[in-house]
């Protein structure tokens, strides 16, 4: 008796693993600036944080319905019509404990074992991993920096095969920071509808763009299912609030797992994110500027110490950056970088072998980590030249 295939083949996220170095050297007193993950540092809206503790009050601490509190549904679909127009039924919204269980119930209630999901290469390595954990086959399709990482429509069409369920999305996109254009998602869903697969798309960045609008998919297909959530435009994280919203078919199905898996989301949380949506986009608007305000500043100045940034970031907190001049192995290179710069970086490879080479920037950290960061950054690289010349 041993382990099970299933966790022995599941691959680390491995960026997890450097907060965990980053942090037991915090833990011993050496002062490291964290650039590795995706996590605001900005604080949860005050309106927000206040119906929590009001709910908590109240006594909204037991169970509610799996799919979730008929006002936060019902919230969703109001947001979904005005931000983009569409019209969203709120019996087709699942609420969830953050868009990763979201991500679950959409691959169980999709995939049969050997049903295929095209994925971007690089992506978020989550889409591959649960696509695998579910018995289903990840299909790569590469997206280049140099074409802003989107999709090249004739590259879709040629990977799918008679066992593809779905094309996966993720606009702005992690690593990359992206936005796919009106014209991309216009094409994807003409794909879609044409050969009948599913486009799912993640759109927990929404909010978070820089340039233009969000655009949902929805606003292209009905052939679509949504992942979304309060992590990062409400800096949310910890609060682990998401949702799925799924064709009429699949919302039962979807349910079902969630009743087997998580039951529900929790209940004051939901109601605090009822209040998010309806109270906080004034908020979220100024989170957007600040986040703005770092990307302005970042980009160019990776680009000032030698790292290659073909593709503007115009959504999220990330930078994705070409580091492979100062090493080909990114996860070499970030321990080697965190054991002597005190930064961390998230690796390229943990988010595909197209993402080998690259390292990713959060710029989910206050202007003057960043400055500290690059300026550590600089030094290192300059050290790090100056012993390839003595040798």
């Amino acid at each position: 008796m041993g382990v099970s295939q299933r966790a022995q083949h599941i691959r680390p996220f491995v960026v997890m693993d450097v907060v965990a170095k980053a942090k037991a050297m915090q833990d011993a007193g050496i002062d490291v600036v964290r650039l590795e993950i995706g996590d605001p540092d900005l604080p949860t809206p005050d309106v927000v944080k206040h119906a929590a503790e009001q709910a908590m009050q109240h006594g909204d601490t037991g169970y509610t319905q799996s799919a979730g509190l008929p006002d936060l549904r019902v919230a969703v679909a109001a947001h979904y019509a005005a931000a983009y127009g569409v019209a969203v039924d709120s019996d087709n919204i699942i609420v969830t404990q953050g868009t990763s269980p979201a991500m679950l119930l959409l691959f169980g209630a999709l995939l049969d074992p050997g049903d295929e999901v095209i994925i971007s290469d690089p992506c978020y390595p989550a889409y591959p991993n649960y696509v695998s954990f579910l018995g289903g086959v990840p299909v790569p399709v590469p997206v280049r920096a140099e074409e802003a990482f989107r999709f090249r429509a004739e590259e879709v069409r040629a990977a799918i095969t008679p066992r593809t369920r779905a094309i996966m999305i993720n606009s702005p996109a992690n690593p990359m920071g992206t936005t796919l254009p009106p014209d991309d998602l216009a094409t994807l869903a003409q794909i879609a509808e044409q050969t009948g697969v599913y486009i799912a798309s993640d759109e927990i960045y929404h909010g978070l763009y820089f340039e233009g609008r969000d655009r949902s998919i929805l606003e292209f297909t009905d052939r679509a299912f949504v992942l979304n959530g309060f992590s990062k435009a409400y800096a949310m994280t910890g609060w682990r609030l998401g949702y799925l919203i799924a064709p009429r078919e699949f919302v039962r199905p979807a349910e079902k797992i969630q009743q087997n898996f998580f039951l529900c989301a929790n209940n004051f949380v939901q109601v605090a994110g009822t209040v998010a949506l309806t109270q906080a986009q004034g908020d979220v608007a100024r989170m957007r500027e600040t986040y703005d305000e770092r990307r302005r500043f970042l980009v160019p100045a990776l680009r000032e110490i030698g790292l290659r940034v073909d593709a503007e970031p115009t959504g999220a907190f990330y930078v994705f950056a070409d580091a492979s001049h100062w090493g080909a192995d990114s996860l070499a290179l970030v321990n080697r970088i965190l054991d002597e710069a005190h930064v961390s970086l998230a690796p390229g490879i943990d988010f595909g072998p197209g993402g080998e080479g690259f390292v990713r920037v959060s710029y989910a950290t206050s202007i003057e980590q960043l400055r500290e960061g690059v300026a550590r950054l600089a030094q290192w690289a300059n050290r790090s030249a100056d012993r390839s010349s003595a040798d």
